[in-house]
């Protein structure tokens, strides 16, 4: 699930404003290797990879892995794993093997399921499950989400083994199902069942990217935190009644009141290596009070004042705390009659360092006034932030730099969810980062006409050749 939407127009917006034009670097790979992802790409986009009766992710899994072994890959080095319980749910995983170096794989992963896509959503002249190219972009449900990293790794696989590339390091791919929702999610199942083909220092995944606006390049995003994700259900009772008999105590009243107390509470500002980066990051390139706000609430989380100010932009609110919001209503069984039972679903994206348990306390805490009930649905999946390294920083940097010099590196937790948590959980740090870049004003990922720039995708091809060149270190064969 692509965060695009989650960085945030004020940014963006000041970004656009501040950077200098500079000159933009025509950087995409070879000629054949572009023919190649394209071949790839569109290939994948007209298989359906949903999660419904008509999608299934095993044949997407073997069409790339047979790509692979057209390309001279060896058998013992390409898996379609497919849960025994799950025959559509299948998964790639290939091996690119390096020199025995004792350093550990860098893990790239990819998920090639995508959302549902009906027909009807889309314009006439669109269809979700045909790849079409018009006026500058590819069209297909998954352009952006998560296909096309799909298909740049598989591509780019296949252009270092032609090119006689040897890494210092092995190279693994896993593609993967389910991340999008549905019984059998792939990294969970591969971690559960196949570890050892995916265990690796680190991981890209997506989760990052690029900002555009106007057209113009804004900053190269890499995703290294995400928040937990965890929902409640808050419950009122009573014993109920006929409606012309009402008394003050109705189990929906009570509910609205515990209700509103969580939309009027604000958990306290937490920060991370992650967020006092990205925030540190912007200031400058903000400016003006909000910019000054930045560098305040890293200086001092508790300035109140500062607070404030960058509450006005919910991307800077969600990501400076947990946030919890009511997502869903019940209650009631007649419409003549009080209720006995009302209840809803609250959602929470809790900062990675807050305990679950202490967030449930404090939303049971607002909700004991109006005797109702939290319970907790399910359990949050701890996902530790990834460190900043320099190994894995200092390369996207470098290449950001060389690609489309100007443009800035920030690091940002997702106030949403990806399958890096996962990994993140088992000890795997993961860095999501494409170097591929959209507008902020057009997201399009999830939704309707769903598309990609197609200068854009041939330069994330680049960059991430690039950059999986640089991380995993080795030269051509000799």
């Amino acid at each position: 699930m692509r965060n695009a939407s989650s960085i945030f127009a004020a940014v963006a917006l000041a970004f656009a404003l501040s950077l200098p034009n500079a000159a933009r670097a025509q950087t995409t790979p070879p000629q054949e290797y572009m023919d190649l992802a394209r071949d790839i790409f569109s290939e994948l986009i007209e298989i359906n990879t949903t999660n419904s009766e008509r999608g299934n992710n095993t044949t997407a899994a073997r069409a790339l892995a047979r790509h692979l072994l057209d390309a001279g890959f060896p058998e013992e080095d390409v898996h379609v794993l497919v849960p025994d319980d799950a025959p559509t749910k299948g998964n790639l995983v290939a091996r690119y093997r390096g020199r025995d170096s004792g350093q550990k794989p860098v893990l790239l992963l990819a998920h090639i399921d995508v959302v549902e896509a009906l027909p009807e959503d889309w314009s006439p002249d669109l269809d979700p499950f045909t790849f079409l190219e018009r006026d500058g972009f590819y069209y297909g449900r998954g352009v952006t989400d998560d296909k096309d990293e799909a298909a740049i790794y598989t591509a780019n696989l296949i252009r270092m083994k032609q090119e006689g590339f040897v890494p210092d390091r092995d190279i693994i791919v896993a593609l993967t199902a389910d991340e999008e929702g549905g019984p059998r999610n792939g990294v969970a199942y591969l971690l559960e069942e196949h570890r050892d083909l995916i265990d690796a220092a680190y991981a890209l995944n997506e989760g990052g990217g690029g900002m555009e606006k106007d057209g113009r390049k804004i900053s190269n995003n890499v995703q290294a935190a995400e928040k937990k994700f965890q929902s409640f259900t808050f419950r009122g009772t009573n014993p109920g009644g006929h409606s012309s008999l009402p008394v003050p105590k109705n189990a929906i009243y009570d509910l609205s009141g515990a209700l509103l107390a969580v939309q009027n509470h604000d958990f306290p500002v937490m920060l991370n290596e992650v967020t006092e980066a990205f925030f540190s990051g912007s200031a400058d390139l903000v400016g003006g009070e909000m910019g000054e706000a930045m560098r305040r609430i890293v200086s001092n989380p508790a300035d109140a004042a500062a607070d404030e100010v960058l509450s006005q932009e919910p991307g800077y609110y969600s990501r400076l705390r947990t946030t919890c919001v009511a997502t869903m209503l019940r209650g009631g069984h007649a419409q003549n009659a009080l209720p006995q039972l009302a209840e809803a679903t609250v959602n929470c994206r809790i900062f990675p360092s807050h305990d679950p348990e202490e967030v449930q306390a404090t939303l049971q805490e607002l909700a004991a006034p109006y005797d109702v009930e939290v319970v907790g649905a399910g359990q949050a999946t701890p996902s530790p932030p990834s460190p900043l390294t320099d190994e894995v920083m200092g390369p996207i940097q470098r290449i950001t730099e060389q690609m489309w010099p100007g443009v800035t590196v920030l690091p940002v937790m997702s106030t949403g969810a990806t399958d890096g948590l996962y990994l993140r959980r088992e000890g795997i740090p993961v860095y999501g980062v494409s170097g591929l870049f959209g507008d902020m004003d057009d997201v399009r990922a999830h939704g309707q006409d769903e598309r990609i720039s197609i200068q854009n995708f041939y330069e994330g091809q680049e960059f991430l050749y690039r950059l999986v060149k640089a991380l995993t270190g080795g030269g051509i064969a000799q």
